[in-house]
C-alpha cells in the first residue's frame, strides 16, 4: 500500500542542501580516525570546483594542535584590494552512540529520518519525541549525527565561497576555513588563530572580520534560531577540591565531613540565578554542576578525606579574576555554613550522650596557584619536578575533569597538609567571552552591514532574521578574532593545574570584528538532532553571501 507521509526531502535540493548531506555522510567523531580523515575528503571536494581548480595555491591543509594532529582546510578566493572576511566553522562531531540500534545510520540523513520516523510512530513518546515526530513528518527537518552541528553551516559557506568566486569582479577576497577537535579543546581553532597572521602575510591581506557557522536551537516555529548573533558566552569551570578529615563512620564527630562541606558548595551554586550574568539586555545561564564525587578507591566504612566539584559557569562580562575572586567567596562561606553545622551536630549529641565535647571547626580555602607554592615550599625542586612530570604524562586524557583532580590530589600530597580545607581553580579550558562591543567602531560598523543584510535577505525571502547579543553554546567563536588580555591568561595558567588546559596565544595575534550566522534545528547533541532544512540550506547561504559582499564592500 503507498503510504501518504510526504517524502524526506520534498523539493530539490539547493547546493548547501547537497553539500550538507554529503559531508554528514562522512562521519568524524571527535579524537576518532575518521576526523582525521575528513579534511582529505573536503580538500578533494574544494579542489574539484572550478575556482580551485585554476587556484590549487589558494587551497591549504595545515596542521592543527594537538597529537594525533589533524588537519585545518583553507580555501581562499581573491579579489581586488586586501580586504579579506573569514567565514569558519568546525567538522568534528560527538559521539553517534547514542543512536543505539540505529547507530549505522546515524550518518545517513534520508535514511536516518525515515527510521526514526519509523521507530517514533511505533513507541510510547515523551513530550521531546511527539515534538520531534511531528518535525520529520512535516518535510521541514532533515535528521542526521552532525548535520545541524554543524555541516550543514559548513555547506551554507561553501554555497557562498562558491557564488563569491563566480562575480566577475569580487569586491575583496574571502577565506573559508574548515577546522577540527571544536568539541574538545578548540585546538583547530586556537591554531588557525595562531597561523593567521602569517596567512595574511602571505597572502597580502588586511582580515577584516569573519563570520562564525555555527548552528543553535530553537524549540519554537525559528524566530529565535533566525539569528546574527553578536557575541559568544564566556565559559569557566571553577572547581572545588574539598580536604576533610577521615574517620570511621561510627565516630562521625571525631572527623570533619567533605560531603557536608561538598554539599554546601553545590547548593550555593547550583542554578543560582544570583550569579549570572547580565549585559546588552541578555542573561546568562546558571551556573550547574558538572560533576560531584568523592575521592576513593573500594569500599571501606570510613568517610572519604577528599570530594571533588565542577561546575559550568557561563559568563556575559566577568572576567578570570572577578569569577576566581567571587567563588572563592561563596566556598568560603560555604565551607563555614558546613563546620557551623557539625559543630552545632556534634554539641548536640555530646549533651544527648552525657560525654565529650564539640570542637570548634575551622578551614582555609586556597587557590591552586598557592597549593602549588605551598608544595614546592615544603617538597623542594623534587616535588616540582615530580608535579610537572605528572601533568606532562596527563596532558594528553580524553577527560579534563579526572585529569584535573588526579594533579591537585598529588599537589595536596606534596604540601602535606590536612582538612579541613578546599581549593579552587579551574579545571578545563576556559572559553573567553566576545562580543562585538570589544571592537569599538569597527563593531559597530560590522553589525551595521551584517544587519542590513540580514535584513535584506530575509524580506527577499519572506522570514525574519534578528540580532541576538550572545551565542549561547560553548563555541569556537571564542578564539576568533580575539586577542586575550595578558594578565587574565596569566591568572588562568597559574590556577589551571593540567597545562594542556591552558591557551597560550602568541604574539601577534590579528583582532577583528566577528558574529555567528549559522543553521538552526533541535536536540542538537541528541539522537533527535535535526536541521531546518527550507532556513538551513535556502536561506541561510544567502545571507552569508550578502553579508559577506556588504562588508568588503564598506570602505568607511
Amino acid at each position: 500500500m503507498p503510504s501518504n507521509r510526504p517524502s524526506t526531502i520534498p523539493h530539490p535540493l539547493s547546493r548547501a542542501g547537497e553539500l550538507s548531506i554529503e559531508m554528514t555522510r562522512w562521519p568524524s567523531v571527535t579524537e576518532s580516525d575518521d576526523e582525521a580523515a575528513f579534511s582529505g575528503h573536503l580538500t578533494a571536494l574544494l579542489g574539484d570546483t572550478p575556482y580551485f581548480k585554476n587556484h590549487p595555491h589558494q587551497l591549504l591543509a595545515l596542521d592543527s594542535h594537538g597529537d594525533p594532529a589533524r588537519q585545518n582546510v583553507l580555501a581562499l578566493v581573491r579579489g581586488k584590494g586586501r580586504r579579506c572576511l573569514v567565514l569558519a566553522g568546525h567538522f568534528d562531531t560527538v559521539s553517534i552512540a547514542n543512536y543505539s540500534s540505529l547507530v549505522s545510520l546515524a550518518c545517513e540523513p534520508e535514511t536516518l529520518t525515515e527510521a526514526l520516523i519509523e521507530e517514533l510512530a511505533n513507541k510510547v513518546r515523551n513530550p521531546a519525541e511527539d515534538k520531534a515526530l511531528v518535525d520529520l513528518l512535516s518535510g521541514d527537518f532533515l535528521a542526521g549525527r552532525g548535520l545541524l552541528d554543524m555541516k550543514s553551516g559548513l555547506a551554507a559557506g561553501i554555497a557562498a565561497l562558491e557564488r563569491f568566486a563566480e562575480l566577475d569582479e569580487p569586491p575583496g577576497s574571502l577565506l573559508f576555513v574548515a577546522t577540527p577537535d571544536e568539541e574538545n579543546r578548540s585546538r583547530g581553532m586556537r591554531s588557525l588563530r595562531d597561523v593567521l597572521p602569517a596567512i595574511a602575510e602571505k597572502f597580502d591581506l588586511d582580515i577584516i572580520g569573519g563570520i562564525n557557522l555555527d548552528a543553535s536551537g530553537d524549540d519554537g516555529d525559528g524566530e529565535e534560531g533566525r539569528a546574527v548573533y553578536l557575541g559568544s558566552v564566556g565559559k569557566f569551570s571553577p572547581f572545588a577540591f574539598v580536604a576533610g578529615r577521615p574517620t570511621h563512620a561510627g565516630y562521625a564527630f571525631d572527623g570533619v565531613s567533605a560531603h557536608l562541606i561538598g554539599a554546601e558548595i553545590t547548593r550555593a551554586m547550583e542554578m543560582n540565578s544570583a550569579l549570572c550574568d547580565e549585559a546588552h539586555g541578555e542573561l546568562s545561564p546558571a551556573p550547574v554542576c558538572l560533576e560531584a564525587k568523592d575521592v576513593r578507591h573500594g569500599y571501606e566504612v570510613t568517610t572519604p578525606a577528599h570530594v571533588w566539584l565542577s561546575f559550568n559557569w557561563l559568563t556575559h562580562r566577568r572576567t578570570p579574576d572577578d569569577i576566581l575572586n567571587e567563588f572563592r567567596a561563596l566556598v568560603g562561606n560555604a565551607m563555614r555554613t558546613a563546620l557551623e553545622a557539625q559543630t552545632h551536630n556534634a554539641r548536640r549529641f555530646f549533651n544527648r550522650q552525657g560525654s565529650g565535647h564539640a570542637v570548634t571547626l575551622e578551614g582555609q580555602v586556597l587557590s591552586y596557584a598557592e597549593l602549588h607554592a605551598l608544595a614546592v615550599a615544603h617538597g623542594g625542586q623534587s616535588a616540582a619536578d615530580r608535579l610537572a612530570a605528572l601533568d606532562q604524562s596527563l596532558s594528553g586524557g580524553e577527560d579534563p575533569l579526572a585529569v584535573t583532580r588526579e594533579i591537585v590530589a598529588a599537589t595536596l600530597a606534596e604540601a602535606g597538609l590536612e582538612g579541613p580545607l578546599v581549593i579552587v581553580g579551574f579545571s578545563t579550558l576556559h572559553y573567553p567571552r566576545v562580543h562585538l562591543d570589544s571592537a569599538g567602531q569597527e563593531g559597530s560598523a560590522f553589525e551595521r552591514n551584517m544587519m542590513s543584510a540580514a535584513q535584506s535577505c530575509a524580506e527577499r525571502h519572506g522570514t525574519s532574521i534578528k540580532a541576538k547579543q550572545f551565542f549561547a553554546g560553548i563555541s569556537d567563536m571564542s578564539f576568533f578574532g580575539h586577542r586575550p588580555a595578558t594578565e587574565q591568561t596569566q591568572l588562568l595558567t597559574d590556577n589551571t593545574p593540567c597545562s594542556a588546559f591552558v591557551d597560550r596565544a602568541p604574539d601577534r595575534l590579528l583582532s577583528y570584528p566577528v558574529v555567528n550566522i549559522g543553521p538552526w534545528g533541535r536536540d542538537y547533541h541528541q539522537k533527535w538532532e535535526r536541521v531546518h532544512m527550507p532556513y538551513t540550506f535556502d536561506v541561510l547561504p544567502d545571507v552569508i553571501f550578502e553579508a559577506v559582499l556588504a562588508c568588503l564592500e564598506d570602505k568607511d
